[in-house]
């Protein structure tokens, strides 16, 4: 059994949770974010209780329908008015900066 996650007590420890995530905590960060992870858990294990037998999985709290408009082509913008905004360009394309991380 991990000594951070006890299945009996289904408890999470914050602390460990944030140094995976290489978040750094205080003391009463800490404090506070492991009383409201408590009272998420405490609320999941009460809608685990809820009888959901014929309850059909939804995404969605009202039926949603194909909400994507139709693909039609239409006019668009001239391409020398675009290139002529552009802050820099070059045999018709935009110039970005590189980006080397």
């Amino acid at each position: 059994m991990n000594a951070k996650y006890s299945q009996d007590a289904d408890k999470i420890d914050v602390r460990y949770v944030a140094h995976l995530a290489r978040l750094h905590l205080g003391d009463g960060e800490a404090t506070l974010f492991q009383g409201q992870l408590e009272q998420i858990l405490e609320h999941v294990r009460k809608l685990n209780e809820l009888d959901v037998e014929g309850v059909e999985p939804t995404a969605h709290a009202i039926p949603v329908h194909n909400v994507f408009r139709a693909d039609e082509p239409k006019p668009s913008l001239d391409h020398d008015q675009v290139m002529a905004n552009a802050p820099h360009a070059h045999n018709g394309q935009f110039v970005v900066p590189k980006i080397v991380e």
